[in-house]
């Protein structure tokens, strides 16, 4: 394809921040509205394009582009397989829904809301479309600012402390990446992830770097003990910041780790695979028992994030189809579900101020349409079969059960700490007495708040059903990484 699709969807969105800051007037904000929407539907368009035209048969990276940048020492290169394209796709589909979310719940400075929405978009995208290190960082990086703006002017009462908490947390955790994309560029002659891919890097050089690259994917999955950011992140913030952040921000490190630590460092992957599958095992735990004990419902929604990335990240590390399409699986679920949970939670806040479970009770006899989307979500996110919760977890725990049994038995309690936390909080929230009489006084979700959540609905269910559209698109791309990693791994060995 001549046309450069990839530059496009990345900076589409962009484009429509700058027209919104151009066209911005005082206490106007129709027009910002209109460009937002119209910005953000043109690109989810473009995005099914080049699902619809990517070739699922082909191994290799498509829609190629590449530019020399910075005295042709690093490219802007950009390109796509069938791990990146599902990311892509799930973040033009998520955009337009934070978007519309917004203009619901938030109440001042939407204009500037929705720039920083949009910026934040072209940020996410570029990270799933590099294949450069240094474009891949600066992506990585930049999506910080806007959503660290996001949390600290539109966030709650402690907005400042959350905000910088988050900003602190995941900017230190890449230090250590910026330094080893420095020493790969010292070691090999370049940042072409491509070229790093074929060239190979040494094996006494794999351990310290997959350890740095560890430092900032784990911060940013987040893999216990640094995910103690993402409570009070997503507490602090609007609607629409939990959403993006639950939905795609954490998937950014979920896809370094399939990309990077298992693509570029397999030996030192295959090391390190015990301290993986322990954090993992202590997240889906621990954070589960966490869960159990939270007032808060955006905290609560908060913790399970935690433990259904611990699903994620061990699926990841098992090294086999299962797993990795698991895992793959597991984050567009997680994506779906937990944003549909916090836009739930904002229906909620926005009619009553308060997310704390006692506030509510009896919530079914007076939002009776609000309460049966609700409890759908509530069951996929415990992996209910027929919703894409079930497939996600289904896979990584199949592919666990192939390598290790201890691990696979010690996760699979997570599934049931799942069901108890979602459906101890749904039974007092849907059901029971009413604790308070501003429930008596509320209506009903509207079209707008309807439409949104039967979309995800819709999704979660479809491919919770039918989940071939994606386990094909992700198909030869995973094979390719678990054949990169046996040559690796055989090569090592025939070595010793």
């Amino acid at each position: 394809m001549d046309f450069p699709i990839l530059s496009t969807i990345i900076f589409l969105p962009l484009l429509g921040a700058l027209f919104i800051f151009i066209s911005n007037k005082k206490n106007e904000s129709s027009s910002a509205i209109y460009i937002s929407i119209f910005t953000s539907m043109a690109n989810l368009l473009l995005t099914f394009f080049l699902w619809y035209s990517f070739d699922k048969s082909f191994a290799g990276f498509q829609f190629i582009e590449e530019k020399n940048w910075i005295s042709g020492l690093i490219k802007f290169k950009l390109g796509i397989d069938g791990i990146s394209i599902l990311f892509i796709v799930l973040t033009a589909f998520i955009t337009p829904i934070c978007i519309v979310s917004c203009i619901i719940s938030v109440k001042k400075r939407l204009n500037e809301f929705l720039i920083a929405i949009l910026i934040l978009e072209t940020f996410m995208i570029g990270v799933f479309c590099s294949l450069d290190l240094i474009i891949f960082y600066l992506f990585f990086e930049a999506g910080l600012i806007p959503m660290f703006l996001i949390i600290g002017i539109w966030g709650g009462p402690r907005k400042i402390y959350s905000a910088y908490k988050f900003f602190l947390f995941t900017l230190l955790g890449s230090v250590l990446m910026l330094a080893a994309i420095i020493f790969i560029y010292w070691a090999v002659g370049t940042t072409d992830y491509t070229e790093i891919y074929k060239l190979k890097i040494a094996k006494e050089y794999q351990y310290l770097l997959w350890l740095a690259f560890f430092s900032s994917f784990a911060v940013k999955t987040p893999m216990w003990p640094v995910h103690t950011w993402l409570p009070d992140a997503h507490v602090e913030a609007p609607t629409a910041g939990s959403v993006i952040l639950a939905a795609i921000l954490l998937k950014m490190a979920g896809y370094g780790f399939l990309r990077f630590s298992l693509g570029m460092f397999p030996i030192a992957s295959e090391f390190f695979t015990p301290l993986v599958f322990a954090l993992s095992i202590i997240a889906i735990i621990y954070t589960s028992l966490v869960a159990l004990m939270q007032d808060d419902m955006k905290k609560l929604i908060a913790y399970s994030s935690v433990a259904h990335m611990g699903f994620v990240t061990l699926g990841i590390f098992t090294f086999n189809k299962q797993g990795i399409e698991g895992s793959m699986f597991q984050m567009i679920s997680h994506g779906i579900i937990s944003a549909a949970l916090f836009l739930c939670v904002g229906v909620l806040y926005d009619r009553t101020g308060s997310r704390m479970i006692k506030s509510f009770g009896g919530v079914v006899n007076y939002l009776p349409n609000f309460s049966l989307i609700f409890i759908i979500f509530v069951l996929g996110a415990l992996g209910l079969p027929g919703t894409t919760g079930f497939i996600g977890e289904f896979l990584v725990l199949l592919g666990a059960f192939k390598i290790n049994y201890l691990v696979a038995i010690l996760a699979s309690t997570g599934v049931v700490l799942c069901a108890a936390y979602m459906l101890w909080m749904a039974k007092r929230v849907v059901f029971g007495n009413t604790n308070n009489t501003i429930v008596t006084k509320l209506k009903d979700i509207n079209y707008l708040e309807a439409t949104i959540l039967i979309a995800l609905c819709l999704v979660s269910i479809i491919f919770g059903f039918y989940p071939e559209p994606l386990l094909d698109t992700m198909n030869i791309s995973v094979n390719g990484i678990i054949q990169n990693h046996q040559n690796e791994l055989t090569v090592n060995l025939i070595n010793k």
